[in-house]
């Protein structure tokens, strides 16, 4: 299984940026995706999670109405839309599936919004 996250970045506040997260070595469109983040001094957050049709659950409060997952299976890629940004989304996002008995990470990417 491997997972690989990119498009993070340096965003000032209220700013958007798309995550993306290629996957393979699993049955992609059969899975469901999750979207986590680790900010300094925090704990690991679920963000946004997605079934295998794509239906979406379980954002965290706090991206609610401002961050959207998504998905292609044709790409065996997920992403994650996120619009107005604030400084208290700074951390790693990671993308995350469990298959079989392990769940499984990416690499994670730098999400930083400052101005």
């Amino acid at each position: 299984v491997q997972l690989v996250e990119s498009g993070g970045g340096l965003v000032q506040p209220g700013g958007s940026l798309r995550l993306s997260c290629a996957a393979s070595g699993f049955t992609f469109s059969s899975s469901a995706m999750s979207w986590y983040r680790l900010a300094p001094g925090k704990g690991r957050e679920l963000v946004a999670a997605l079934t295998s049709t794509g239906v979406a659950t379980n954002y965290a409060d706090s991206v609610k109405g401002r961050f959207t997952i998504s998905r292609d299976n044709a790409k065996n890629t997920v992403y994650l839309q996120m619009n107005s940004l604030k400084p208290e989304d700074t951390a790693v996002y990671f993308c995350s599936v469990f298959w079989i008995v392990k769940r499984y990470w990416g690499q994670g990417t730098q999400v930083t919004v400052s101005s």
